[in-house]
């Protein structure tokens, strides 16, 4: 594919930089593809023919196509995770005279051409044939920046970056970047099931596996029939906008108003709030089972309520075979509000609903429940064979269950 003659500019293109994929050694190939599928999967919607390079992913549009449309392929694949910078980035002639034209011209109407700020430019010379070293295109093209606008060079602290990176067919030339999610491409760590709450911390958990490369789906439990229907949208909402950085996102609901009641019955108030967590753990166990997932996924965070102490998690933990994985563990609600408000799912958190956990809301929880106790309240429920007929009662929604 050759670069077609036209504007100095040449034509717009994304480049996609890799982070920890490329430090995979013998697996990389297989990383490496996973993201490829990912990129393709999240711009479905784009024609954008993709090429991998060492430790570079290239994004080639049709020819003709205008800025906004690469502008919104950049930003759209800054959700991948695997991708640590995405760069929107002009394609060209793989010629010293064609990179010092188009360098003056990607400049020529910016804000630090106005303002005079300091420039540096730097340069990569993958294709080790092309005639200029690196460092000899930085002063060809910076000599000409200098001659032509009489910006100030300073390479310790400059205030705009021209970057170029020759490559074996082609040069790309750019100025700034988007920053990407970093981590692995989601499914290169296998599956998981996400519990998923209407509030702040559960949204964030989920995220941060989909960085440690798993695929996730999600289970919401609704108080239904003594709830409404609030938070089921709530959760549906909260998929939705975390189904960016995955795609194909699944979302199953279980109707666990009536086995709360039947907790609540138990006699047994302070331990309420952990027999119910156990009982949501082995409902999710037996759909992780049916789904092949190979972990659970919670939000829980150590010590920032009741039913989330040492001894209160350790007695979750027994619950079930499968690993729980709780990626919070050790973050203050500071800091996981800070994450839920970059990835977009604060907002929706804080919106009001009728969350199933309002109707075991005993004066004061227990704080070291004893397993055996709670072992006790799930042989008078019969819990294990309860947590298979709260799984063969879910419902699943798809994201466009709600679109009419």
């Amino acid at each position: 594919m050759s670069v077609t003659a036209g504007s100095a500019l040449g034509e717009p293109c994304v480049l996609l930089k890799l982070g920890e994929v490329v430090l995979k050694g013998r697996n990389r190939e297989l990383f490496e593809m996973r993201l490829r599928s990912n990129i393709k999967g999240a711009l479905k919607d784009y024609r954008v023919e993709v090429r991998q390079r060492h430790g570079v992913i290239a994004l080639f549009l049709p020819e003709g196509t205008a800025d906004e449309v690469a502008e919104a392929v950049a930003k759209r694949v800054s959700d991948v995770p695997g991708i640590v910078l995405v760069h929107l980035a002009r394609r060209i002639a793989k010629d010293p005279e064609a990179i010092t034209k188009a360098a003056i011209e990607l400049i020529k109407d910016s804000d630090e051409v106005s303002r005079n700020a300091r420039f540096a430019v730097r340069s990569r010379r993958r294709d080790k044939r092309f005639p200029l070293r690196s460092n000899e295109l930085d002063r060809l093209v910076g000599g000409t920046i200098n001659d032509t606008y009489g910006l100030p060079v300073d390479l310790s602290r400059p205030e705009l970056t021209v970057h170029i990176e020759v490559d074996k067919d082609e040069a790309f030339l750019f100025t700034g970047g988007l920053p990407g999610q970093g981590g692995l491409p989601v499914g290169s760590s296998g599956r998981a099931l996400a519990l998923l709450s209407g509030g702040i911390d559960s949204p964030v958990a989920a995220y941060r596996m989909m960085r440690r490369g798993l695929r996730v789906d999600f289970l919401h439990f609704s108080g239904i029939p003594f709830t409404t229907s609030e938070s089921i949208y709530k959760a549906y909402a909260l998929v939705r906008n975390l189904d960016r950085f995955q795609g194909k996102s699944r979302l199953w609901v279980v109707p666990f108003g009536k086995a709360q009641q039947s907790i609540k019955a138990s006699g047994q108030d302070r331990l309420a709030v952990i027999a119910q967590r156990r009982l949501m753990l082995k409902t999710a166990e037996e759909v992780a089972h049916r789904i092949r997932a190979e972990a659970l996924v919670t939000g829980d965070s150590l010590g920032q309520v009741s039913s989330q102490t040492l001894t209160n998690i350790t007695a979750q933990d027994n619950a079930v075979d499968l690993p729980i994985l709780r990626p919070l563990i050790g973050l203050d609600k500071t800091e996981i509000m800070a994450e839920a408000r970059r990835i977009g799912t604060l907002q929706i958190s804080e919106l009001p609903d009728e969350d199933c956990c309002t109707l075991l809301a005993p004066r004061s929880a227990e704080t070291r429940a004893k397993i055996e106790d709670l072992k006790q309240i799930e042989r008078r429920l019969d819990a294990e064979d309860l947590a298979v007929q709260l799984a063969d009662s879910i419902r699943p929604y798809k994201l466009d269950d709600f679109q009419q």
